[in-house]
This record gives structure tokens, C-alpha cells and sequence, in this order.
């Protein structure tokens, strides 16, 4: 059975990140776009647990990684998750931490 990635230890996560990183690549030489995406997301997702989520405080603004000139001001956390407001939105968004920078 499968761990979680809360339930990975931080070598773990580190030994999950580079098989799919393997996989991710074997996908793009095959050309299955859809594959890469998704493991691209599991990537992150397993990254979100690496970071510390204290580095990170509420009503503060962030870049968001691979969006050029997007940010998000954080209104609050669940779990490894940044919710709040891209740069001119009204409408709440959510976030991996490991995609937001922390400058």
C-alpha cells in the first residue's frame, strides 16, 4: 500500500520527487502530454510537504512559481495549501505553497 505524502519522511518525499521526475521525462520523450501533467502536479504536491509552511504568513503577497507577473495574497491555510486572491480577482484561489515564492 502506498504512503501519503503526509506520511512521508523528507528523504521519502525527496526519493518520490526524482522517480516522477524519471517518469515525467520518459512520458515527454514519448510524447504523452497528458501523463507529464500530471505527474508535474504530483511533483508539486509532493514538494508542498518540504516546505515549511511558516515561512509563509497571512495577508502577505507572493509571486506564484511558472506564472510570470501572477501573485497571491494569502487570506488563509489548509493544510499545505495557500488560499486567497491572484492579483486583480476577486475570486478565491488556492495554491500548493511549493508554487508560491518566497522572496
Amino acid at each position: 500500500m502506498e504512503k501519503r505524502y503526509s506520511e512521508m519522511t523528507e528523504v521519502e518525499l525527496r526519493n518520490e520527487i526524482a522517480q516522477l521526475n524519471e517518469k515525467a521525462k520518459k512520458a515527454e520523450q514519448m510524447g504523452i502530454i497528458n501523463e507529464v501533467a500530471v505527474l508535474k502536479r504530483k511533483i508539486v504536491m509532493a514538494e508542498a510537504y518540504l516546505v515549511n509552511p511558516d515561512d509563509f504568513k497571512k495577508g502577505e503577497t507572493y509571486p506564484i512559481k511558472d506564472e510570470p507577473g501572477e501573485t497571491l495574497t494569502i487570506s488563509y491555510f489548509k493544510g499545505t495549501f495557500a488560499w486567497g486572491y491572484k492579483k486583480d480577482s476577486d475570486e478565491l484561489a488556492a495554491y500548493p505553497i511549493s508554487m508560491l515564492e518566497n522572496v
